[in-house]
């Protein structure tokens, strides 16, 4: 589903070139669930950024699905992005003017389905929101907020669905359900699964983990093999 060839990314900073990620190669198998792990400024989410084409690699090629998306246009990756791709990020992203109905719609609607509210009730029935449909974000908690975004995600039925600390702005409990609540939807819908966190106990619901040294290397964990 994914395909990661001898990415390198290079920034110029103060007039010194920088280097985030150095020949990076490894692939994410259909179905799959990935945990990036490593200390901050490590590249986490700069290689999640890059994966999804949010961001371009200096060097090396990415394939989502079969598609070199590397060389394409921005325009090109927006596309790709609707078609095969979801987030959930750290800080949830809601448009505020927008209840959490119209905010799971949104998406789908941009994308002329003809069930974007059914498809939109649905997802909020099934992460536990059926009585908050018509509430705004500001009247929801951190943890429900984070709820409608991943009933937004998954409402879109993404074939990868990348998270980017996904659970960083929860309390323990209530980061702890909405891990769960991936991992159920994750299995339910067959999505792939790229999650980068700093939490161990989050990473080890992934099939395989991928810790991002210092040095831009990574450790493999378990049985997986990275080539560097």
């Amino acid at each position: 589903m994914i395909d990661v060839n001898n990415v390198s990314k290079k920034v110029m900073v103060l007039n010194a070139e920088l280097t985030i990620l150095e020949s990076l190669s490894l692939k994410v198998e259909m179905g799959e669930s990935l945990a990036v792990i490593g200390p901050s400024g490590s590249g986490k989410s700069t290689l999640l950024g890059i994966m999804a084409g949010l961001d371009v690699p200096s060097t090396g090629t990415v394939h989502i699905a079969g598609i070199n998306i590397t060389d394409m246009s921005e325009e090109g990756r927006a596309v790709m992005r609707s078609e095969h791709v979801g987030f959930v990020f750290q800080s949830f992203h809601l448009l505020q003017s927008l209840t959490a109905l119209e905010n799971v719609s949104l998406p789908l609607e941009l994308k002329n389905s003809t069930e974007a509210q059914k498809r939109a009730t649905h997802y909020l029935e099934r992460v536990g929101l059926k009585d908050r449909m018509q509430h705004y974000p500001r009247q929801l908690s951190g943890g429900e907020q984070q709820r409608v975004a991943l009933a937004r995600a998954f409402a879109c039925r993404p074939n990868i669905l990348f998270a980017d600390e996904p659970t960083g702005n929860l309390d323990i409990v209530t980061g702890e359900a909405v891990n769960n609540l991936i991992f159920e939807l994750n299995r339910e819908e067959g999505t792939t699964l790229v999650i980068v966190t700093h939490e161990q106990s989050l990473a080890a619901l992934c099939s395989r983990q991928l810790h991002l040294k210092s040095g831009f290397n990574f450790t493999p964990v378990g049985e997986m093999k990275v080539k560097c």
